[in-house]
């Protein structure tokens, strides 16, 4: 019986010694395909890693949002058919978390195919650890709404959620809109609402800090075009 791995990936370049397992090496050199979110930095992932295996020889098939699911199906039906071992790649961190991986994960399942999940980086859960928040209760959100207002009712829910349960709350924004949200989170947040900023984790440059709104105000931080979570409580 075929096994899909689900492979986790960088959050900050040139880290592998620091965030990835060695066992992490060996199941690259055994796997045959991989679904991907994005074919050329999962190769880019594969070949940085110096394994004995032949990028040029290995499998990708691209999964996004927008995949048709009879194609990830047909896709996994043929790899079980070849008895093929396949890994699922997340852009950053692991995979099925905030990730389409999820769904050849589920089908996986259906199949009949055995899943096993490596050890590596999620900046979910490092953000979690170092927000001196709660880690006994706590949600992630996924992205808010783009929307300005969507988006300042959305905060405003997660800050009621937040006081009522003593429930840790996390979300994300892509890079570019980092900046834009945060501004919204100090717009629409009470004053000694405690925000978690968890900037770039594991590279030399991650910046994690947890203040209230208040105090963020007078020292908002840059963070445009960094792989950033924040957390509410």
């Amino acid at each position: 019986m075929p096994t899909l791995y689900l492979i986790p990936t960088l959050l900050a370049d040139d880290t592998a010694e620091q965030v990835l397992p060695p066992h992490i090496r060996d199941v690259i050199e055994k796997t045959d395909a991989y679904f991907v979110e994005n074919v050329r930095s999962a190769r880019r992932f594969i070949t940085g890693l110096k394994t004995s295996r032949v990028i040029d020889e290995t499998t990708f098939f691209e999964l996004s949002k927008d995949t048709p699911p009879a194609d990830t199906r047909r896709q996994i039906q043929e790899m079980m058919e070849r008895k093929r071992n396949v890994g699922v790649l997340s852009e950053a961190g692991c995979p099925g978390v905030a990730d389409p991986g999820s769904v050849v994960v589920g089908m996986a399942h259906t199949l009949g195919w055995r899943v096993e999940p490596l050890v590596g980086p999620s900046s979910i859960l490092l953000a979690l650890m170092a927000s001196g928040m709660n880690g006994q209760s706590f949600i992630f959100h996924g992205y808010l709404p783009i929307e300005r207002q969507d988006r300042a009712r959305a905060l405003r829910y997660l800050e009621k959620e937040a006081q009522g349960r003593q429930q840790t709350q996390i979300f994300m924004e892509t890079p570019y809109r980092n900046d834009a949200l945060f501004a919204d989170i100090l717009a629409n947040c009470q004053g000694n609402t405690r925000i978690c900023v968890a900037c770039n984790l594991t590279g030399p440059d991650a910046f994690v800090r947890t203040l209230t709104v208040k105090e963020w105000k007078t020292q908002v931080p840059d963070l445009r075009k960094k792989p950033t979570v924040f957390l509410l409580l």
